[in-house]
């Protein structure tokens, strides 16, 4: 397809079946060492010696594709259908801009040969951007933002959508936690240990289903080993904000016969420093000197932000001559408090005396999470007639937290989930090359406790997709389509309706409809290669999504986000007694999404261009009506076990936010530039906005702001040294009730030293880094967090640390 490449068949061989061989060559026709040789549809892969020579052994006259890739250059990709046969010269030219291969679905793509916006974060410059939280590590990406419920909680936001709308995938299978029912909920996957990080941007339905309308996240890591080639890496590392000590560390070896892998981790954190006070406005009782004295001692320090976590995977893999078959094992375990939610109790003296004295005391509110997480991962090439491979995913999660209120367990969150995939790779046929996908999930979520804002729920998927893709000349032309049979089972709920005339009507219990949609998804894209180094694409999908049981049958306090969350299925009727009525007339979201891009990626400059336009019809959103909890008729305010009412820890304060649907529109722009200024030096910018409408008049809430950053980095003789400014303008789009948030400068910077060479292997290296954040101690509140009034960014931060690879 790429023109940008050439190969010459110099030798035409007498007979079939010899090897593939040839040489990678530079621009200049230098031969290129370490470049890696793949052949579509086979396991088997190769790697240029000093000379930039390969050689696999494999029938010449039975080699359709071969992918030719290596650090720094553009890939190349070779269609050969058995036609051209001999040692091939293949040239590769000059990238600034990473080209990586994405693991996240079934046929070949990398970041500069999709339709669709893809961008994958790998090897170091992972290592360098590796944060506590998966949302911290990627909110520097192009189109994605992060949700910050404190620095213990984030996901990532991509194009203003996230929740159950952009899906967190292991290897490819759903991480099956709690993040995507609330923003306090911690992502339960860990990218100290990951290889890379692939971000699908835009509507992903069609790999991955009606829960990744929005875009997904794959982390992938080696947990199911694929090869016995030994490797390791390690790091450790100190910050300053939060007096945090880490750890991590992974190896994979083995024999020719099996493969083995074990990795883990462990982080420590005290509560983090902030700018100022974390509440946006001090609300003081001037009447109280103690009072007012507590409350500024507060400031400096985000109360109830410490966290500890650590975790571990052991993995194998039988190696077979045709791919491999692994089973891996995990457990995660993280607790940390929930920023925002501390609750000063008051206590008085018993009746009778003379003076009553008040203390306050300080109840923290705290996360506790447990996860087990089994994986089966199998990849096998085949030579049938029809098939060409078959990869099967097979995953169960065993999750659970708990949210602790001084001390004592308030509600625990569980969910347990079988997920099963299955991908037939298919042979060519009249130039189409293809896969069908078969998928079956069954998720098992419930939440037990005094603020089970949700009920009990079960959801099942069962799926089935088609995904095409054909080169014709200098385009590439990719089709799909996915059709869904979800189904949600919820228990029904109790209330206590203090409005009753008759106590004995005051106790209602709520059944609910079980639940059935169909959501079907159709895509179609084209990336078109008009001239040498660059290459333009468009996708256009149109995509359905089920509601999750959380938005349709939620009703009751959410003590994370510090919220009164009703679900989509209760209609309000206000007045004098506000209440809530069932309903069940819901549907699915329908989204149209077209995306437009244009790409440089060979030379010393290289860049990316998105539009996105995206009309979502039926759009779940999150609203709030003006009430607070105390306000509304038919929730339960039943006195629990250890003597205190809800009201006493301030639940009846709640603001109530509804799961409203109305039609939608979001569209924006995302722009990237690399430049290599010189050999040492690189300039990279990147800018992204999003803009978030209803079309009936108004904004969808928490929609990120317009945000432009950039970096200058030194790289030379093992030093690597770089300056960064990321500017997030003001948002003053908001929705109803909403409030806006100023804008602000964050600056970081970076030195790192590299020795490398160490050890048995030429790519041993240990590297010795500082690094700094927020250097100018700005304060800085994020527009998309529940928690914006409550908990500002960290401040200034001084990180230090070794890492290193074997």
């Amino acid at each position: 397809m790429k023109r940008s490449a050439s190969f010459l068949a110099l030798l035409t061989l007498s007979s079939l079946g010899h090897a593939l061989s040839g040489q990678v060559q530079d621009a200049n026709g230098k031969p290129l060492a370490g470049a890696t040789i793949e052949l579509l549809g086979s396991q088997q892969t190769a790697t240029t010696d000093s000379l930039g020579n390969f050689k696999l052994n494999v029938d010449d006259s039975q080699v359709d594709e071969v992918h030719i890739n290596a650090p720094g250059y553009s890939h190349e990709t070779l269609h050969l259908h058995g036609e051209h046969r001999g040692t091939l010269t293949v040239k590769l030219y000059r990238s600034v801009i990473e080209q990586v291969d994405v693991t996240a679905v079934p046929l070949h793509i990398s970041v500069m040969e999709s339709a669709q916006p893809v961008t994958v974060v790998a090897g170091e410059n992972l290592r360098r951007k590796q944060a506590s939280t998966l949302g911290e590590t990627l909110k520097n990406e192009v189109g994605v933002h992060s949700s910050y419920f404190g620095p213990v909680a984030s996901s990532p936001i991509i194009r203003g959508l996230n929740g159950p709308r952009v899906l967190i995938t292991q290897n490819g299978l759903d991480v099956s936690d709690a993040s995507r029912v609330g923003p306090d909920h911690v992502v339960s996957t860990e990218a100290s240990t990951a290889e890379q990080i692939e971000i699908l941007r835009g509507p992903a339905t069609l790999f991955y289903g009606s829960g990744a309308i929005g875009g997904v996240i794959n982390i992938v890591d080696d947990r199911v080993p694929s090869s016995s080639e030994e490797r390791g890496a390690f790091a450790i590392g100190h910050n300053s904000v939060a007096d945090e000590n880490e750890a991590s560390f992974a190896y994979t070896g083995g024999t020719e016969q099996f493969a083995v892998h074990i990795d883990g981790f462990k982080r420590d954190g005290n509560n983090y420093e902030i700018p100022g006070a974390a509440a946006l406005e001090e609300e003081h009782d001037h009447e109280d000197e103690h009072e007012e004295e507590h409350e500024e001692g507060r400031d400096g320090v985000l109360e109830n932000s410490a966290s500890e976590s650590k975790g571990f995977n052991i993995g194998g893999s039988w190696l077979l001559d045709n791919g491999y078959v692994g089973l891996s094992y995990g457990r995660l375990e993280r607790l940390n408090g929930i920023p925002g939610h501390s609750h000063a109790h008051e206590e008085e003296e018993h009746e009778g005396e003379e003076e009553h004295e008040e203390h306050e005391e300080d109840v923290a509110v705290q996360s506790d999470l447990v996860q087990d997480r089994w994986q089966l991962i199998s990849e096998l090439s085949l030579d049938t007639p029809l098939l060409s491979g078959i990869n099967t995913r097979i995953g169960y999660t065993d999750y659970e937290h708990k949210e602790i209120e001084g001390g004592e367990v308030g509600t625990i969150f569980r969910n347990e989930t079988l997920q099963a995939r299955v991908d037939l790779l298919m042979q060519e046929m009249a130039g189409w090359r293809g896969a069908v996908s078969v998928e079956v999930t069954h998720s098992d979520f419930e939440a037990i406790g005094e603020e089970a804002f949700t009920p009990p729920a079960k959801t099942e998927s069962y799926a089935i997709a088609l995904m095409e893709e054909k080169h014709i000349g200098d385009v590439l032309v990719q089709l799909g389509a996915r059709v869904e049979q979800v189904s949600i089972k919820a228990d029904p709920i109790e209330w206590e309706d203090h409005h009753a005339e008759d106590e004995a009507d005051s106790h209602t219990l709520q059944h609910f409809d079980d639940m059935e949609f169909t959501p079907i998804s159709l895509s179609a894209g084209l990336v078109w290669e008009f001239t040498p180094g660059y290459n333009a694409g468009i996708s256009l999908t149109h995509a359905q999504r089920a509601p999750s049981a959380a938005e349709l049958f939620s009703y009751g306090p959410h003590i994370g986000s510090g919220a009164f969350e009703v679900g989509a299925v209760f209609d309000l009727h206000a007045g004098d007694h506000p209440h809530f009525h069932y309903h069940d007339d819901v549907t699915e979201e329908v989204s149209n999404n077209i995306d437009l891009s244009l790409r440089k990626h060979s030379g010393n400059i290289a860049w990316v261009l998105n539009f996105f336009y995206n009309e979502i019809d039926d759009f779940y959103y999150q609203q709030s009506i003006g009430y607070s909890s105390g306000d509304i008729s038919g929730h339960d305010h039943e006195e629990e076990a250890g003597g205190e009412e809800e009201h006493e820890h301030g639940h009846d304060d709640f603001p109530v936010y509804v799961f409203q649907q109305a039609d939608a529109t979001l569209y924006g722009v995302e722009a990237q530039l690399a430049w290599q200024l010189a050999s040492p030096l690189k300039l990279t910018l990147m800018a992204d906005t999003t803009r978030g409408k209803l079309k009936d008049g108004g904004n969808l809430p928490r929609i990120p702001p317009a945000r432009l950053g950039g970096e200058l980095r030194y790289a030379l003789n093992g030093w690597n040294a770089a300056f960064g400014m990321s500017r997030y303008f003001e948002q003053d789009r908001v929705a109803e009730l909403e409030t806006t948030t100023g804008a602000y400068t964050l600056m970081d910077a970076e030195l790192a030293y590299t020795f490398a060479g160490l050890g048995d292997t030429r790519n041993g290296d240990v590297t010795v880094y500082v690094k700094g954040s927020n250097l100018s101690d700005e304060e800085a509140r994020v527009h998309s967090s529940f928690l914006k009034d409550q908990a500002p960014l960290p401040g200034r931060n001084i990180s230090i640390g070794l890492r290193g690879s074997f």
